[in-house]
Formats: C-alpha cells, structure tokens, sequence
C-alpha cells in the first residue's frame, strides 16, 4: 500500500477523526501524512481541540499502522480512500462521505454495478406481509439489473440480501461495526454468501473489531442511502431506524420510496408516515423505475439470474413450467402430472414467497 494510503487508513483507527475533521486536516495539511506528523501545538492551532489533540498524539505513539494493515490482509479486507478513482461515485456526493471504505468480497465474473443501486430497509420484526413484498420487489429490481443495498440486520435487511443472491443479483451489505464483525451471529451464512459468492460486498468506515452498538447505525444508514439512487422502505414501524435512511436519503437528493401495508399493522406505520411527507408509493418495480427515469430499461437485463427451484418435489415441477408468460392452472396440472389441488396448494405456497404471480384467470407466471 502505498505511504500516504497508509496514513487515511491510520486516521479511520483514530476515533476522534471522522469525515468531516479529517477533511479539516487535509485542507490545512496538504497531506495526512502531514496531518499524521503534526505537533500538537499545531494541532490546536487549527482548533482539534486540546483534548482531542493530546488523545491522537498517545493514539499515534501506541498504533502500528504495519500490524493493522496485516489484520487487514489476513482479513481478506482491501481499503478504498475518498481520493481513489474506484471510490464509489454516489456515495462520494454527500458532504459526510467516509474517507475510508472497508471492503470485503470475492471478485465476481463482472464488477458490481455501483450506477444502478436501491436501497431495501425496514424493520427488524418482519411480518409475512413484509416479506413477500420485500422479496418480490428485490427480485424485480435485481431483473431490471440493480444492485441491492441493506444493512444485513434481521428482517427486511436479511430478506433483501438473501433474495437479491437467490435471483442472481447482487448485493452490498453496509455494516454498523468493524467488517470482521459478524452482526447479528445468526447472519453467519449470509455474509460469507455475501462475502465469497462473486455478487457482491460487505463494506463498513468501521475499523477492525468495533463492536456495534446503537450510536453507529445512524452513520451507517447515511451510506446505505449514499450508495443508492433512491431507498424503499417496505415495513417499519414510525420510529424505525429505516426512517433514518430515508431521511438521509431526502436530504442527500436521493429518492424515496414506501410501500403501503394494512393499517391494523404498526409495522406500516413507518411507510405511511414516509408518505405523508411526500415520499413515492410503490406498489411494484414499475413505480420505481418511473420515479428514476428508468422506465425505459429492458426486464430481464441481469443475465446472471437465476430462474427459482422450488424448496419441494411439487414446487420444482410447477416451477419448471413457468417463466413470464402466463400459464392456466389446467396446463399445470397437465404438465405436472399433479391433481389439481396439489397444484392450486402449491402455487399459493409459492405466491406467497413471492415467487409467483396469479395474475387472475386461474393463470399463474413467475413474480
């Protein structure tokens, strides 16, 4: 790594430096190595302030930037700086954009596509309403080529991974701690499918072993709409940390989006309150892509997804005979050699999965 990268990665250890000081540091320095070798006479001149000075300069004295970047290399963890090229070009637009981007993934067939970019969010108390509307609109997003961005906690964060990586999409989950934290532990699997698939990242401004806690999710939601074009909130409830993202998002220019859900829910009390204040309703991928200007992209123009399996023998053999054209349940039953109640079970399993559609008429296709 060369030198002065050595010294952006120092500072992102440091806790007492963020977007905004190290900014400051580099304005008045010209260089973080600079910044890294100051006095502290110098600074507090640029007004760091005297106890924050003093704290940096035993920080400096005890920290061994040579080790870390070992922890970082075994860790199979590379660094982005705000002043690379490769720097994700949305997330550079905010004003608190992290200077240092820990990132930890597995080189896919084709590099992920950091133009076209959702954001999923929602609750961690994820209600079976929330899930098949989260699942089949990332499935639907993933199709149209998008790359889904969440949080990888419980509920809809899991839910939106896991889904775009079924369909064959990708997928960046932003964390809330250090990206050799795995939080919570029961997304273990997830994120070394997120982490060694080949579709897509873990990324975090975290160093190394911080632990998260409750006061670095709101900086981790201000990425999570950094990275995206727009967010959509399926499920929360109104005081939801989703809420947060979305009003990262409305105030770093980016779209809005909230799906409407049963009012008796107190988990739709969050994409209500969202559209009340004026964000997009969304009851399918269509309302989105026409929210972007996007409306003219070809379905299907992710190459790499997948076409679904089933979980059983009767679900694999009706999934073998859709696609996205309609299907009449009696040719169904024909194809599948399965009476027509096996069929019609089957299928309502399947819609609700949200991975097919009745599209009325007793015809059926893939969501």
């Amino acid at each position: 790594m060369e030198e002065e990268k050595q010294y952006w990665v120092a500072f992102s250890v440091f806790p007492g430096v963020g977007p905004v000081r190290f900014k400051l540091l580099l304005n008045y320095f010209g260089s973080a190595k600079k910044a890294w070798e100051a006095s502290v006479s110098e600074l507090k001149t640029i007004k760091l302030g005297e106890k924050l000075s003093e704290e940096f300069a035993h920080f400096r004295k005890t920290f061994d930037v040579s080790t870390y970047l070992t922890e970082l290399k075994e860790n199979k963890t590379t660094v982005v700086t705000l002043a690379e090229e490769n720097y994700p070009k949305l997330l550079a637009q905010i004003p608190d954009a992290p200077f240092v981007l820990y990132v930890k993934g597995k080189k896919g067939k084709e590099p992920l596509n950091l133009d076209r970019t959702i954001g999923v969010v929602g609750t961690r108390k994820i209600t079976p309403y929330g899930k098949e509307v989260t699942a089949r609109l990332v499935e639907g997003l993933v199709s149209y080529g998008f790359t889904i961005i969440s949080g990888m906690a419980y509920g809809v964060d899991a839910v939106a991974h896991q889904t775009a990586l079924d369909s064959g999409g990708n997928t960046i989950a932003v964390l809330g701690c250090g990206i050799d934290i795995i939080a919570p532990p029961s997304n273990a699997r997830l994120y070394r499918d997120i982490a060694e698939g080949g579709h897509g990242a873990i990324v975090s401004e975290m160093p190394l072993g911080v632990r998260p806690n409750k006061g670095l999710f709101p900086a981790r939601n201000r990425i999570i709409a950094g990275l995206s074009l727009g967010v959509v909130v399926t499920e929360g409830a109104d005081d939801s940390g989703a809420l947060i993202t979305a009003r990262n998002a409305g105030e770093q220019g980016r779209e809005v989006f909230a799906v409407p859900g049963p009012i008796t829910s107190p988990y739709s009390r969050g994409p209500a309150k969202l559209l009340k204040h004026g964000a997009k309703l969304v009851e399918n991928v269509e309302d989105i892509l026409e929210e972007l200007n996007l409306s003219n992209l070809n379905h299907g123009s992710n190459s790499t997804r997948k076409h679904p399996t089933g979980e059983t023998e009767e679900e694999q053999k009706i999934l073998a005979c859709l696609s996205d054209r309609r299907v009449h349940i009696d040719e169904l039953v024909q194809a599948t050699g399965l009476n027509t109640s096996d069929v019609s079970a089957t299928l309502t399993v399947l819609e609700i999965k949200g991975v097919v559609k009745d599209y009325g008429g007793k015809e059926y296709g893939l969501a």
